[in-house]
């Protein structure tokens, strides 16, 4: 799955589980960090464009390799228990955050070609076995994985519309007021527009 749909799937968990902002934002932040091993595309293709290549050996060697492994969720999970207000509640959830990643990946990060499958290293970076991968992963960008991210959206929406804190907050607790001020606002112009007149 995309970071995207990654970072809001895991805001939606973390906002129904915490109850409080630092845990929302570590419980969340601990479900996206995964995909911090796919860094080395942007390092790629600064080579790529300094040298008119088109390999992406850091990328392809290291995502899903590093950090998708038991050792980084263990660590992670322990990271942002440390940092939280209830550690207890937040180590389970990162750690489980972190496993839905894994999910998500295994069933949804295939490439173009059936033959692109994206296989998960549960003991990387300290051994490649077991391997897992599934041969009938979806595509990144395929009608199954759309459906889930507008599934999430949707359900963050109503969760920002309801609780009055959004996805943002996890970056910006003041961008995140003034996001939420203007989708009620837009929900509320929408409302008065399809309300049947009095």
């Amino acid at each position: 799955m995309s970071p995207i749909t990654h970072l809001v799937l895991n805001w939606v968990v973390a906002a129904k589980t915490t109850d409080n902002p630092r845990d929302c934002r570590l419980v969340t932040l601990a479900g996206l960090a995964p995909d911090l091993d796919g860094g080395g595309l942007v390092l790629d293709m600064i080579r790529n464009a300094a040298t008119g290549g088109d390999r992406f050996p850091l990328y392809q060697n290291y995502h899903h390799y590093l950090l998708h492994g038991l050792a980084a969720g263990v660590g992670l999970a322990l990271l942002a228990a440390c940092l939280a207000k209830h550690r207890w509640r937040v180590l389970v959830l990162a750690f489980a955050v972190f496993h839905l990643h894994l999910l998500c990946d295994f069933v949804g990060s295939r490439g173009p070609s059936p033959e692109d499958l994206w296989p998960i290293f549960y003991f990387g970076p300290f051994d490649k076995d077991p391997m897992w991968i599934w041969k009938d992963q979806w595509r990144l960008d395929g009608w199954q994985n759309l459906l889930i991210s507008l599934v999430v959206f949707v359900w963050a929406i109503a969760i920002t519309l309801r609780e009055g804190h959004s996805v943002v907050g996890v970056f910006s607790r003041r961008f995140d007021a003034h996001f939420v001020r203007v989708l009620r606002d837009w929900m509320g112009k929408i409302r008065s527009r399809v309300a049947p007149p009095a």
